[in-house]
């Protein structure tokens, strides 16, 4: 018998959600891949580069990395 759903349970925590990365530009130009949960994230020298990390951080799952629209930054 599956488990039934509780409405009032807490939602996950962001680090047990599954990773999901952007991938684009910086202001100063820079190729970033940040983690949408604020949790990590890199800056590297190529697009593909980006992608493979956050490919790799993700286990290749699909619709897990997206590009950006707009300017990214690292928040600290």
């Amino acid at each position: 018998m599956p488990p039934s759903l509780d409405a009032t349970a807490p939602a996950p925590s962001p680090a047990r959600l599954p990773l999901a990365f952007l991938v684009g530009r910086s202001a100063e130009g820079h190729w970033l891949a940040v983690e949408t949960h604020g949790l990590g994230g890199g800056i590297f020298r190529t697009c593909r580069d980006a992608l493979h990390y956050a490919a790799a951080e993700t286990g290749r799952r699909p619709d897990a990395v997206r590009l950006a629209s707009t300017t990214l930054a690292l928040v600290p």
